[in-house]
């Protein structure tokens, strides 16, 4: 199974984070930035039994973009016997008969299509959610090349350290009780 989308539009811009924040006397004050200078898509395949992650980068959201990284990922796929479930979101680009004639050359893969509104299905979206933290934040891009270079580096790096991805939220244990501080019964 792997899942499949796009980040974007992505600009070169500020982004919020820890290091654009400059110490006032009184209060912090997020460094403005209004300037946009240049912007792009950055396409995605995750495996989430693995946890392994393939990125691309383009200029462009068209049909042709999203075939040659279609492409790309067949390429990045093993080769073998193995079916691949893609799974997508209802972007009628996604549907575009340019998918579908990849699809028939390609029978070993098969799209699957979540409904409408249900991101949360797609297991890539907080991958991006991942992906951004890793690559974006706190960071203040000028050029459109410096957040490809920057998307890469982040994406090497989270399958250096990859691990299986779970879904839904951490488990965390409760925190444990004071001493010297006692609950009151509940009373029916």
């Amino acid at each position: 199974m792997i899942c499949l989308d796009e980040m974007g539009p992505v600009a070169a811009k500020s982004y919020p984070g820890r290091d654009l924040v400059r110490a006032a006397p009184a209060r912090a004050i997020q460094e403005i930035d209004y300037g946009r200078r240049g912007k792009g898509y950055v396409f995605g395949a995750f495996r989430p039994t693995t946890g392994e992650a393939f990125t691309a980068s383009d200029d462009g959201r068209t049909t042709a973009n999203w075939v040659a990284f279609l492409e790309r990922v067949e390429a990045w796929v093993e080769a073998g016997d193995e079916r691949i479930h893609a799974i997508l979101d209802n972007l009628s680009r996604h549907r575009a008969l340019d998918v579908l004639l990849f699809a028939l050359a390609h029978p070993r893969w098969e799209f699957v299509f979540q409904p409408t509104y249900a991101a949360y299905l797609n297991l890539i979206e907080p991958w991006w959610k991942i992906l951004r933290s890793l690559a974006l934040k706190g960071k203040r891009f000028t050029t459109w090349e410096e957040i490809r270079a920057a998307v890469e580096a982040a994406t090497a790096s989270w399958n250096q350290h990859r691990h299986p991805f779970v879904w839904g939220r951490r488990r965390r244990h409760p925190a444990p009780r004071r001493e010297g501080r006692g609950q009151m019964p509940l009373v029916a």
